[in-house]
């Protein structure tokens, strides 16, 4: 980098790209969305067959292409940004010195010599003259730098030292600019992508480095952004981002997706985006270390001959699976389960449509320990009514998918009662479940840890709504996740207007009035054949504990037609369960017309029973 270069350089003509290229990322944006929530969701609604599916698959290669633009276009806006901040604040260092050096009588030379005039007291009648100081040539050694301070001090000529520090500024400035440029040239280089039209695992990894790359040489310029309160509420986080030029915003999407994405009080088409990068660059990466491990460790013989226990002898014609195999399976399992979750997310999201199904938003995402998934049937931002779904024991990211398919139910369930108002139904795993119902369920750490998370994330929805009445919201929670609800409402305040409880059991209080919803509007399901409530109720050293379940509790015991622990949301073949129909007029505000348990009384008469209820 030379004086007249960087003397030259403009970097409103890079910020000038920048807005260029994360245009063209923002038309990729608006076209992926048309792609997946209108053209593809049209074809699932209406259209069915071969020729449907083909389309459909077509469609959703086009869609992974859009949102590769998308990204890549943004990192591109971020890499030019940063690259024109850092050569901006060598330029400004340049300018700096030029005036100094003007002001001093000095003359910069097109090599960044320093000429400085004739100066200082007579020496035998003459004035000391003036000289050429050579460009920078300031050593990096301590102690020659301590001698190059001596002689300036120690010349006749004043603008000796004067020279020789404009020499040095100017000489810092064009390094300085040197660095930014061969930083930068890299990252901008590796910002290509393959020629085809096939985004695969490999590129979605590939541009996770990218980001890790941008991000990094970027952080001068991403320090200079106003950064995001540090344990902020919802409040100061949507103050934040609105605070943000669209430009700032885009930025932030692009280089720290992860950080954007959990945020509660961000907008959820904002979460979205950023998640849904998350997403596929993790299944990215992902996916190739499972294909690794596939290549590692090859799948052995399956079936082997049988030999009859008694005799020892092999029964012709008969085959079992081998041990080999079994440890084999077990392994990959394990190996591909994150992945499960992960094809989960998008098998929702390429669902989009089917029997009227509204678009998907993806609220939270992470695939570090055990996972987090936040998952979202329409806007909650723009709904009429929100209903929160928290899963119990052994949840995580791998089986995200039940909790999804749970609460698609209830939307269609709900929105079908909704009386033309919108509806948007949320799958919330915010928090570490207990993994195993024995040896971790009966403690209730899980339930606290994660009560914090759950409470910010429903003050989020609030803060984000914008419709012109609040929107009526309802917390299902089932089995463990039942615990966790009642431990946010003891520590913190659950912002909801109704409360449903589905095999629970126990929520940390012994009565639905110390919950933070109005007098009857806490109701719970108990049905046959769920032995969790049970264990719950006398699994405290033989004594009895009230559950939800208990008539006591004062909850509204809500009919149900489901056995088992898992069956609250199955459907039949003449449309939802009463269990399910239950929890959906509920969702929608329809408490009244909710079925109830008749009371153990004689005739359905017991005042005593009915007096906890309503």
């Amino acid at each position: 980098m030379d004086l007249a270069t960087l003397k030259a350089f403009k970097p409103s003509e890079y910020q000038e790209a920048a807005d260029g290229y994360r245009a063209t990322g923002d038309m990729a944006s608006s076209a992926k969305d048309t792609v997946e929530n209108q053209i593809s969701a049209g074809i699932r609604n209406q259209l069915d067959g071969k020729t449907a599916e083909a389309a459909l698959r077509e469609l959703k290669e086009v869609s992974k292409n859009f949102h590769y633009v998308q990204t890549e276009c943004g990192l591109v806006s971020t890499a030019l940004n940063g690259f024109a901040f850092d050569m901006a604040a060598a330029k400004r260092k340049l300018e700096a010195v030029l005036e100094d050096a003007k002001a001093a009588g000095c003359t910069v030379g097109a090599d960044g010599s320093v000429t400085y005039p004739a100066g200082g007291k007579e020496v035998d009648g003459k004035v000391p003259e003036g000289g050429t100081m050579p460009p920078d040539t300031s050593p990096t050694d301590p102690t020659a730098q301590a001698l190059e301070r001596q002689a300036a001090n120690i010349h006749p000529n004043p603008n000796f030292g004067k020279a020789q520090d404009f020499a040095n500024r100017i000489g810092d400035a064009l390094k300085e600019a040197t660095d930014a440029d061969a930083k930068w040239a890299p990252k901008l280089r590796a910002l290509k992508a393959d020629d085809d039209l096939v985004v695969s695992d490999r590129d979605w990894s590939d541009a996770k480095s990218d980001m890790d790359g941008v991000r990094d040489a970027g952080k001068g310029y991403l320090d200079s952004l106003p950064h995001p309160p540090k344990d902020g509420s919802p409040k100061d986080n949507a103050s934040w981002w609105k605070g943000l030029t669209p430009e700032q915003q885009a930025d932030y999407i692009s280089v720290h997706p992860d950080s954007i994405g959990k945020l509660d009080g961000l907008p959820a088409v904002v979460r979205d985006e950023a998640n849904r990068t998350v997403l596929d660059e993790t299944h990215g990466q992902a996916q190739l270390d499972y294909d690794a491990w596939l290549k590692k460790n090859p799948e052995p013989k399956r079936y082997g001959p049988y030999f009859n226990p008694m005799t020892g002898t092999e029964v012709k014609g008969a085959m079992v699976e081998t041990q080999e195999w079994k440890d084999w399976e077990e392994k990959r399992k394990k190996a591909h389960k994150s992945l499960d979750g992960m094809n989960a997310i998008q098998e929702r999201f390429d669902s989009t449509g089917t029997n009227g199904l509204p678009e998907a938003y993806l609220l939270g995402f992470s695939a570090e320990g055990d996972g987090r998934a936040i998952v979202a049937n329409g806007n909650p931002d723009t709904a009429d009514h929100q209903a929160v779904y928290v899963p119990g024991t052994t949840s995580d990211l791998g089986s995200i998918g039940g909790g999804i398919d749970r609460m698609t139910k209830v939307w269609h369930a709900a929105h079908d009662e909704a009386n033309g108002k919108s509806v948007s139904t949320i799958t919330w795993l915010g928090y570490d479940a207990p993994d195993d119902v024995v040896k971790d369920a009966p403690f209730e750490h899980y339930a606290y840890d994660g009560a914090p998370a759950f409470n910010k994330f429903l003050d989020g929805l609030d803060t984000t709504h914008t419709g012109d009445t609040a929107a009526h919201r309802t917390v299902i929670a089932h089995s463990y996740g039942t615990t966790l609800v009642g431990a946010a409402a003891q520590t913190g305040h659950v912002s909801a207007d109704d409360l449903v409880f589905a095999g629970s059991p126990g929520v940390k209080v012994s009565g639905a009035d110390e919950l933070d919803v109005p007098k009857g509007h806490v109701w719970n399901e108990e049905a046959d054949g769920d032995v969790v409530p049970d264990l719950g109720r006398y699994g405290h050293g033989g004594d009895a504990f009230i559950i939800p379940s208990d008539p006591q509790f004062g909850a509204n015991q809500m009919a149900t037609d489901t056995e088992g622990h898992s069956g609250y949301w199955d459907e039949t073949s003449h449309g939802p369960s009463q269990s399910l129909k239950n929890q959906a007029l509920v969702v929608v505000g329809k408490g009244d017309d909710v079925a109830l348990k008749p009371s153990p009384g004689f005739g359905g008469a017991d005042p005593d029973y009915w007096a906890h209820v309503k």
